[in-house]
């Protein structure tokens, strides 16, 4: 490892790229502020050293011309497996390829004949091309004027007619003020093929493999701009060999969110969330008059798909048996073969239920494996999942049936379902008397493939004026409002209550709760009501979050965030990575979400529990 100066490292900046790229795409890349007519200058690339499978590049900048440059953005591509990480003297961002570095704030300006260098670390063995210098070829031989923009960024690019081996592509436009000539089609980073509209079929795939698609254009003076977003596209086929990892990681999927949160069966897909799940939980269906009943049949079986919002790319007829979500997981299975699918029924809404239902339990588990095994959705669900809130406790309605009830559940309903999967979403009330006390969790978990154990929403703006505490803490910290409401203290109480650790999934939260007329940065603040959210006071999506108030600490193995009057806590990937470390110690089976629709559009929370768990 090559060593350095103490001046030099005092004035390096080392940050990591991954975390530039974090940043919203239109950040990625910046524009110099328009040049003198008379600015030239050059930049020139030198590979300094290598060691083992990293080297040292540089680049030198200076001016060539006969007047000041007030600022410079530097521009180049890397071919495939050539990538940058670490960085200084300059703020480096990458996508697609395609790198840009920007002065810092001290070496922006450089004086006729002046020159500046900045450097970084990266891996692979290509050399740069396409070198741009505040719009000009990097070798001082002229080129459009900087003040000609380079092209927008293209549309997300859509697939449809997917086969084994090959997919098509639609993207929307990008605009240039100078035209745009023709836009490249990027495969996982790398440039397959230019074409001058705005379509293109890759061919000679593999089956059953997922591919990330974007697109960039150039304009007419060959300016390359910024690359859209990324679709990942999974080829039909395969030998069903790509498990999302030894852990279970479950997501639920909500039947609603097909409404107002738009969001499909397909942006498991676009967002690579679904090559990483083992599991997906169908919320909900009820439970009404002692059975399992439907819940939105529109949403469910009967709303048309157009070939866009498909997952295959196919659109349904007006005469298909089935569509709507069921279909689309259907399809979503067929994709991904390593998927399994359970419906769940009940809860917080729709818990009220399952006491009437208990009266006849072998009834009750009847009615269940019909309307999961119905023939009309043959081969969707491989189980079910008893979500009721709570067994002989309180949740939206009370239950008195007793501690028993939640076993004798368990048992009619493994009798009736035999081999699939049968689970369950508890309490992770670990105080003292609470609601893990009140049933017989370790005599039911014998006929319970695992337990959802729900670590999340121990504390929120139910209690308006706070204090302010991190709803989904791992751990207990110096202030916590109520001992035993952390995730830690349900998970050690149900294994020394008998549960076995790989029967217990941790439960994640893709959303924060907070509070608002907060002052206090730190927890255990008052506060004067709940924080506005999208859909519900007090709630919000993580996907919303990370930007609108981003995290500012973390507490009890969470984070929490104070933004003006507004105090947010939530789960991020740094503090799902130690939860992941801490259910792999604890020996649990895994951890689940709830729920898929609070993710970003590339998945980074399903991404964060997946590497997490596998490493």
């Amino acid at each position: 490892m090559r060593t350095t100066t103490t001046a030099h490292r005092v004035r390096r900046t080392v940050l990591s790229l991954t975390a530039a790229l974090l940043m919203p795409l239109g950040s990625l890349v910046a524009l110099a502020s328009p040049a003198q007519a008379a600015e030239q200058a050059t930049a020139t690339y030198t590979r300094v050293s290598d060691w083992g499978g990293g080297f040292e590049g540089k680049w030198t900048i200076k001016n060539t011309g006969d007047t000041a440059i007030n600022a410079w953005t530097l521009k180049w591509d890397f071919p495939s497996g050539t990538t940058v990480g670490s960085f200084w003297d300059a703020d480096i961002t990458g996508s697609g390829g395609t790198y840009t570095a920007k002065n810092k704030s001290w070496n922006g300006t450089l004086a006729p004949g002046a020159s500046v260098s900045f450097g970084f670390n990266g891996s692979g063995s290509g050399s740069p091309s396409a070198c741009t210098l505040n719009g000009r070829p990097c070798d001082g031989s002229g080129g459009e004027v900087p003040g000609d923009k380079p092209p927008t960024a293209p549309g997300t690019p859509t697939a449809s007619d997917i086969t084994d081996t090959t997919v098509k592509l639609t993207w929307s436009p990008a605009t240039d003020d100078k035209g745009v000539k023709n836009y490249d089609v990027l495969r996982d980073g790398t440039r397959i093929a230019t074409v001058t509209g705005t379509s293109y079929t890759d061919s000679g795939l593999k089956p059953g493999t997922s591919y990330g698609y974007s697109v960039r254009a150039r304009d007419t003076a060959d300016q390359t701009g910024p690359a859209g977003g990324t679709a990942t596209v999974r080829t039909s086929g395969g030998d069903g060999s790509d498990p999302g990892g030894e852990y279970v990681n479950l997501t639920y999927f909500t039947e609603w969110g097909v409404y107002g949160r738009n969001y499909h069966v397909k942006n498991m897909v676009t967002s690579g969330a679904a090559e990483k799940l083992t599991h997906i939980n169908y919320a909900f269906g009820n439970v009404q008059g002692g059975k399992c009943v439907m819940g939105d049949s529109f949403a469910a079986t009967d709303k048309a798909y157009t070939a866009d919002q498909s997952v295959d790319g196919k659109a349904d007829t007006w005469d298909q048996p089935l569509r709507g979500n069921f279909n689309q997981l259907l399809k979503l299975k067929k994709m991904y073969p390593h998927i399994k699918v359970l419906w769940s029924f009940g809860g917080w809404t729709w818990s009220g239920g399952f006491a009437d239902a208990m009266k006849n339990p072998a009834a009750f588990a009847e009615s269940c494996h019909q309307l999961v095994n119905d023939p009309r959705w043959k081969g969707l669900f491989d189980g079910i999942d008893l979500d009721w809130e709570y067994p002989n406790a309180c949740g939206l309605s009370c239950d008195t049936s007793g501690p028993d009830v939640i076993r004798t559940m368990a048992k009619a309903f493994r009798d009736k379902f035999g081999d699939q999967l049968v689970t369950a979403a508890i309490t992770a009330d670990a105080s003292d008397g609470g609601k893990i006390d009140q049933a017989d969790y370790a005599g039911a978990a014998r006929y319970f493939d695992w337990y959802n154990v729900m670590t999340y929403d121990y504390f929120g703006a139910w209690d308006k004026a706070g204090p302010t505490a991190p709803h989904s803490p791992l751990t207990s910290y110096s202030g916590i409002p109520k001992q035993g409401f952390t995730s830690d203290a349900a998970i050690r109480k149900l294994k020394a209550g008998g549960v076995p650790a790989d029967k217990l999934l941790l439960g994640i939260g893709f959303y924060g709760r907070g509070w608002t007329g907060v002052t206090q940065k730190e927890p255990g603040g008052t506060a004067t009501g709940a924080a506005p959210g999208t859909y519900e006071a007090g709630i919000e999506d993580y996907k919303v979050l990370k930007t609108r108030c981003p995290a500012g600490g973390t507490v009890g193995g969470t984070a929490y965030a104070h933004c003006g009057t507004e105090w947010w806590s939530y789960d991020t990937p740094a503090t799902i990575a130690g939860k992941m470390a801490y259910a792999r110690q604890q020996g649990l089976g895994g951890a689940f979400s709830w729920e898929i629709s609070g993710d970003t559009a590339d998945g980074e929370l399903v991404t964060a529990m997946h590497k997490g768990l596998n490493g």
